[in-house]
């Protein structure tokens, strides 16, 4: 065993409700065991960490092959193009967010604070940032805004995981 702390690294690039949880789970679970963790948010992933997105993280039901009425009607898968009626998205978020509390995990920006209070490192990429004109001030309390150039140099010598 080595002298260094374990570390963990998430690269979290997609905002949807179905992409939300991995990284938020797996964070949370790295810090209840202790590991250094450090979160990368980038592109649509910088919705988790936005002030003015994070309450309204939904799911697509559109061009997601995997997208079924489970566990309600399991059976029944939904064709992509049905995702293109109005109202399917939020019959999706309404659907996986009731599962979500079923199984007594916390709204997401609860989770993000819960995370960030444990003692996670919470970046928003630079880049992506300034593609989508976003300042620091625009992050949740507890983000900042990072390069990735920085963010290499943080994750050396940790397991990276790319969500």
């Amino acid at each position: 065993m080595t002298d260094q702390p374990r570390k963990l690294c998430l690269i979290a690039s997609k905002g949807s409700l179905d992409m939300a949880y991995p990284p938020l789970i797996l964070a949370n679970a790295a810090r209840m065991t202790g590991r250094e963790v450090h979160m990368f948010f980038t592109f649509w992933g910088l919705d988790l960490v936005n002030k003015k997105k994070i309450n309204k993280i939904n799911i697509s039901s559109i061009g997601n092959p995997a997208f079924s009425m489970a566990p309600y009607a399991p059976w029944l898968k939904i064709p992509t193009w049905l995702g293109m009626l109005p109202g399917m998205s939020h019959v999706a978020t309404w659907m996986m967010n009731n599962e979500i509390k079923k199984l007594d995990f916390p709204p997401i920006p609860e989770f993000m604070e819960m995370i960030v209070d444990a003692g996670a490192n919470v970046y928003g990429c630079k880049m992506s940032m300034d593609m989508m004109n976003l300042k620091e001030k625009d992050l949740i309390d507890g983000a900042v805004m990072l390069g990735a150039m920085e963010f290499m140099d943080i994750s050396e010598g940790s397991n990276i995981i790319f969500i």
